[in-house]
C-alpha cells in the first residue's frame, strides 16, 4: 500500500492530541490504521481510534431487505455512494530517525488539509525498533491491518531488561504468543538464555526446535532440556528461614520460636558455607526436647516435649520423604541457563506451595548470581552457581507466584528483581489468564506488554490502572480480539500496534482437549480390547453380550 490520499480533516476531536476527518473509503480506514497529514515536510502519523457513519441513505432505502438501497437509489437518481465517515485519529508525532523514537510536534491539522494513509515500507522502518532478522529482533507476527506486508520485529533487549508481561483470557493464545516469542530468541540473530516456569507441562514441544533448519548456524546449535518434576531438586541450605516456615502447616507461636532458635543456630555453627541440610536442623530441635534450661521451667506443663515434638513431626512431613527437597542435590544455575539454551521446568506434579518455594528460592539465586557478577567481576570457586550472561525467565500461570492480596515466598523476590532486574540483567516475564488476580505492583513493573482478548471488566480495569502505554480507546478494543491477535505496548515496540501472531514454528503443546473425540475414542478401544479378551478366552460372554458390543455406536 502506497501514501493514499484517504480523506481531510474535519477539525479538532474531543482530546487535545486527537482530530477529526472525513472520507468515503470503508475498506482501508479500519481501527487501528495508521495515517498521517504533513507539516513541513514531516509526515504526523495518527492512529485510527474510532469511526461513525457521518451521513448514509435515507433510511426508508433498507426498508425492503429484498431490494439492494444502492438499487433504490439508482432509480430515482441518488447517489449511491454517498455515504460519508468521520474518523478520529490518536496523534503519534513525527519519527525522528536520530532519537530513534516518536516526537509529538504538538502542532493539529488545520481543516481542509488532505490525509494519507502510511505506506507499508514507511511503516515497517518506524514501527519496529529492529528489522527482520537483524541482531537482537524478535517477529512477533505482522501488523493486524496489512496483512503480512508489515511485520512486527520487537527489540529483545528491552525485553529482557524492561521485563515483559502476557495477559489474556482462557483460549485467547497467550502459551501460543509466549512460544512464538521463544523461538523468535533461540533463533541465530539472539541465541538467548531462557528459563520457563511451565505448570501445566505445555512446552515440551520446544524440543523440536534442535532439528530445525531455521535456528541452525555454523557454530551454533540451539538446545531445549526439559526437567521433569523427578528431576527437579532444591537443595536445604538454599532455602531462608520464610521458606520453611512458610511449607509448615498451622505452626504455633512455640514452635516458631523454635523454629527460630534451632536455625539461627544451625546457621552459626555452619558459617559462611552454609553446609547443612534437613537432618541437621532436626538433630538441633531434637536437642531441645529434654532440655532443662529457663524456658521449660518458665513454660506451664514444664516440658517442651509437646512443643518440640509438634514442630519435628511437621518438618518431617514436608522435608522428611520429600522427591523435591534435597541435603545435597539441586538444579545448578550452569544448568539450566546457557545462551542458546530454554530449560523447561515441569511443576505439573508438585503441590502449589512448593512450586512457590521453588520458584522464590531459584529467583533468588538467579538475582544473587548476576549481582555477584556484575558487582564484583571475579571468578567463584564455585563455578556452577556463576552467571556471567543475562538470563530471561518465563513464568506461566504468574498470579500463583504474587497473587494479589496474599503475600506468599515468591512475591518478594519477585518485586526486587522486577525493580532491579534491569541493572544485573534479569528478565522476566509473566503470563497470566487474570491481571486482576496479579499483585500490581508485580504487574506495573513490566514495561512490554502483550495483551489479548480480555473480557472480564475487573482485569480490564486492572490493566487500564496498571500499564501506562494502554489507552481507553485501546481497553475497548480487547474484548473484540480473536485468537492469535494481539495488542503489543511498551518499550519494545516504538508506539502501541495491534499484532497478527505469526504462526508457529513447532507444534502448539497447549491446545484445548476435544473430549467428544477422546470419549469416542476410548469406546472404540474398549470394544476392541473386550473383543481381543473374547478371542483369547480370557472373557466369556453370551450372545446377548455380543450384541450388545455390536451395538456400541463408534
Amino acid at each position: 500500500m502506497d501514501n493514499s490520499l484517504i480523506g481531510t480533516v474535519k477539525g479538532p476531536a474531543e482530546q487535545p492530541h486527537e482530530y477529526l476527518f472525513i472520507t468515503t473509503d470503508n475498506l482501508y480506514t479500519r481501527i487501528g490504521e495508521f495515517v498521517f497529514y504533513e507539516i513541513n515536510s514531516q509526515k504526523i502519523i495518527g492512529n485510527i481510534t474510532e469511526r461513525r457513519l457521518a451521513r448514509a441513505l435515507p433510511d426508508g432505502f433498507f426498508a425492503d431487505p429484498k431490494t439492494s438501497p444502492k438499487q433504490i437509489a439508482e432509480l430515482i437518481g441518488v447517489d449511491a455512494s454517498c455515504e460519508l465517515y468521520e474518523l478520529t485519529v490518536s496523534t503519534i508525532g513525527y519519527f525522528d530517525f536520530k532519537l530513534g523514537g516518536f516526537v509529538n510536534p504538538r502542532i493539529p491539522p488545520d481543516p481542509g488539509q488532505p490525509v494519507y494513509i502510511v505506506s507499508d515500507q514507511f511503516l515497517a522502518e518506524v514501527l519496529s525498533p529492529r528489522r527482520l532478522g537483524e541482531k537482537g529482533g524478535a517477529c512477533l507476527g505482522s501488523l493486524l491491518t496489512r496483512s503480512s506486508s508489515v511485520p512486527v520485529v520487537l527489540s529483545v533487549k528491552d525485553i529482557v531488561s524492561t521485563h515483559l508481561a502476557i495477559l489474556a483470557s482462557t483460549g485467547a493464545g497467550k502459551s501460543y504468543t509466549a512460544s512464538v516469542l521463544i523461538e523468535e530468541m533461540l533463533k541465530p540473530n539472539n541465541q538467548a538464555a531462557i528459563l520457563i516456569v511451565d505448570p501445566h507441562g505445555e512446552y515440551s514441544t520446544l524440543r523440536e526446535i534442535e532439528a530445525m533448519k531455521e535456528f541452525q548456524q555454523e557454530g551454533y546449535t540451539p538446545r531445549v532440556k526439559i526437567l521433569h518434576p523427578e528431576k527437579i531438586r532444591v537443595r536445604f541450605n538454599t532455602l531462608k528461614l520464610a521458606d520453611i516456615r512458610y511449607l509448615l502447616p498451622e505452626i504455633t507461636d512455640k514452635q516458631n520460636y523454635y523454629l527460630i532458635k534451632g536455625f539461627q543456630e544451625l546457621e552459626q555453627k555452619s558459617g559462611k558455607n552454609k553446609v547443612y541440610g534437613f537432618k541437621d536442623l532436626y538433630d538441633t530441635l531434637l536437642s531441645y526436647k529434654f532440655a532443662d534450661d529457663e524456658e521449660s521451667r518458665r513454660s506451664q506443663s514444664g516440658s517442651n516435649i509437646g512443643t518440640i515434638e509438634a514442630i519435628l513431626w511437621k518438618l518431617d512431613f514436608r522435608f522428611g520423604q520429600s522427591k523435591v527437597f534435597s541435603d545435597v542435590e539441586h538444579n545448578t544455575l550452569s544448568e539450566l541457563f546457557q545462551p542458546g539454551q530454554c530449560t523447561v521446568l515441569q511443576l505439573n506434579e508438585i503441590d502449589q506451595q512448593e512450586q512457590q518455594v521453588i520458584v522464590g528460592t531459584l529467583l533468588r539465586r538467579i538475582n544473587d548470581a548476576r549481582v555477584g557478577w556484575i558487582a564484583q567481576k571475579n571468578i567463584s570457586p564455585n563455578l556452577d552457581d556463576q552467571l556471567p550472561f543475562p538470563v530471561f525467565v518465563l513464568l506461566e500461570e504468574a498470579h500463583r507466584f504474587a497473587p494479589s492480596g496474599a503475600t506468599v515466598v515468591s512475591t518478594n523476590i519477585l518485586k526486587q528483581i522486577l525493580s532491579e532486574g534491569r541493572k544485573f540483567g534479569v528478565g522476566v516475564g509473566l503470563i497470566t489468564q487474570r491481571p486482576g488476580k496479579l499483585d500490581q505492583d508485580v504487574l506495573s513493573q513490566c514495561q512490554t506488554q502483550f495483551i489479548m482478548r480480555i473480557v472480564n471488566p475487573i482485569d480490564q480495569n486492572t490493566i487500564a490502572s496498571s500499564v501506562e502505554s494502554v489507552g481507553r480507546r485501546m481497553l475497548a478494543e480487547l474484548p473484540s480480539l480473536t485468537k492469535g491477535q494481539v495488542v503489543v505496548t511498551g518499550v519494545a515496540i516504538n508506539t502501541p500496534v495491534m499484532c497478527r501472531v505469526r504462526e508457529r514454528l513447532t507444534t502448539h503443546g497447549g491446545q484445548t482437549i476435544d473430549a467428544p473425540s477422546e470419549w469416542a475414542s476410548w469406546q472404540s478401544s474398549s470394544k476392541q480390547q473386550i473383543r481381543q479378551q473374547e478371542q483369547a478366552g480370557l472373557v466369556k460372554t453370551d450372545a446377548k453380550l455380543s450384541e450388545k458390543l455390536d451395538g456400541i455406536s463408534i
